[in-house]
């Protein structure tokens, strides 16, 4: 598999995932709608002409599951059994169509589950930056992880 077992995600690790995404109109859209989310920053463009982004903002929840997905072939492909939680999610700068997403993550915890043997959680702190560099999106997601051999 190419994703990293528990073993092997270290805590500190960073990994810079390749390559990054740049967001089209039919994401934003389709996501906006396949969501049921009406609002207008992310569908009209008249009305989003008027905010304060001056253009269409780019669904939120869009960008939190890119930058997630972005970094799945470096860590978890095929050896995560699941996602705990996400905690201390921010979108510190808004995403626009056209914008190109970059994402590393960091291994910040990891420890060895109390009751499965063959699992262990980690926390990973995700971050996605635009094309000039900025902030998009940071979260810290827990992750079940598959142990490559389980402990006694």
């Amino acid at each position: 598999m190419a994703g990293k077992y528990y073993e092997e995600l270290e805590i500190g690790h960073t990994f810079d995932h390749e390559p990054g995404r740049t967001v089209t109109e039919t994401d934003n859209l389709l996501f906006t709608a396949l969501t049921l989310n009406p609002q207008p920053l992310h569908l009209d463009a008249e009305f989003a002409k008027e905010s304060i982004h001056g253009q269409i903002l780019v669904n939120s929840i869009f960008t939190l599951g890119l930058v997630v997905g972005l970094s799945v072939g470096d860590t978890t492909l095929g050896t995560t059994l699941g996602n705990l939680g996400f905690d201390e999610t921010t979108f510190p700068n808004p995403v626009f169509i056209g914008d190109t997403i970059r994402v590393s993550s960091t291994v910040v915890e990891r420890r060895a589950s109390r009751t499965k043997p063959d699992r262990g959680i980690v926390t990973f702190e995700h971050v996605g930056t635009n094309q000039r560099g900025e902030i998009v999106c940071s979260c810290l997601r827990g992750a079940m992880m598959m142990r490559r051999r389980p402990t006694p």
